[in-house]
């Protein structure tokens, strides 16, 4: 009778283990490591990171939506909010164009403060097309999602990485970032701003970081922070932690002075 013989998998090449709950750790590892790994091959040291919904339209999609609407196909309302809304499409795709061009003419042996977003749709897409047409690398951390998957076209192919992990991927928008852009959103976006806020606000996050919100019409309206001011649950000096603006040039040049002043001097990520 002929012997069998049996071929365990290494365990590190086992994907039932790697898959399992056992296997949690190393996953959580792996989404810590290899970014890691390739970040500081491309030499990107830090980011600018840009938050928003991932339903706001380019303007020349949300003008077709309106005149296919006007026709009778389609929602009206919904239509001329799509509109509206996507003049902040138009702002993110701007100002990352803007400050593309502004760190492709720093150090030409670094790359310096290089766009970051989710990745996805809307303002995310915005940012990474702005980059793009500025010819600067830049960076998408996309999400797996039970729904649906997403991403842009936008994004540096050796720059896109795909999480499963909301927190490992936070990290990564948190850990480079050396300013951030904050344009209308939903529940991520929230969920983004305040955890920032929070590692600022109780000094976790040692290093300056610059949040401007943009669209003080929508926020003003999403956030109440002065009557958290006014209940105590918040100091008024905590509403000093964003700069409100609802104008490129304004956002541009602030931040770019907060760069010069905090972050030019301090190559790679800062605590």
């Amino acid at each position: 009778m002929a012997e069998r013989r049996y071929h365990n998998a290494k365990a590190y090449s086992n994907p039932s283990f790697l898959n399992s709950r056992e296997g949690r750790s190393l996953r959580i590892l792996s989404e810590y490591l290899e970014p890691k790994s390739r970040f500081e091959r491309l030499r990107v040291d830090d980011t600018i990171v840009f938050m928003g919904s991932a339903r706001v339209k380019s303007r020349e999609q949300a003008e077709e939506a309106l005149r296919r609407a006007e026709a009778g196909d389609g929602d009206l309302e919904a239509a001329r909010t799509a509109v509206r809304m996507a003049t902040y499409y138009e702002a993110a795709r701007s100002l990352a164009f803007r400050l593309t061009q502004w760190s492709k003419g720093l150090d030409p042996n670094e790359r310096r403060f290089v766009v970051c977003t989710g990745g996805g749709p809307g303002i995310m897409e915005a940012a990474n097309r702005g980059a793009a047409e500025a010819r600067g690398m830049n960076v998408g951390l996309t999400i797996s999602l039970p729904i649906e998957e997403f991403g842009n076209p936008y994004v540096t192919r050796e720059l896109h990485f795909h999480f499963h992990y909301f927190f490992m991927r936070k990290f990564w928008f948190a850990y480079l970032a050396k300013a951030v852009i904050v344009f209308p959103g939903g529940f991520g976006t929230l969920d983004e701003l305040f955890e920032l806020l929070t590692l600022v606000q109780t000094r976790k996050m040692r290093k300056p970081m610059p949040i401007v919100v943009f669209g003080t019409e929508f926020w003003r309206q999403v956030v109440n922070f002065d009557a958290l001011v006014r209940h105590g649950t918040i100091g008024a000096r905590d509403r000093e932690l964003m700069h409100y603006t609802d104008s490129v040039d304004d956002a541009y040049d602030w931040i770019i002075q907060h760069l010069t002043e905090y972050a030019l001097g301090q190559p790679g990520p800062m605590l």
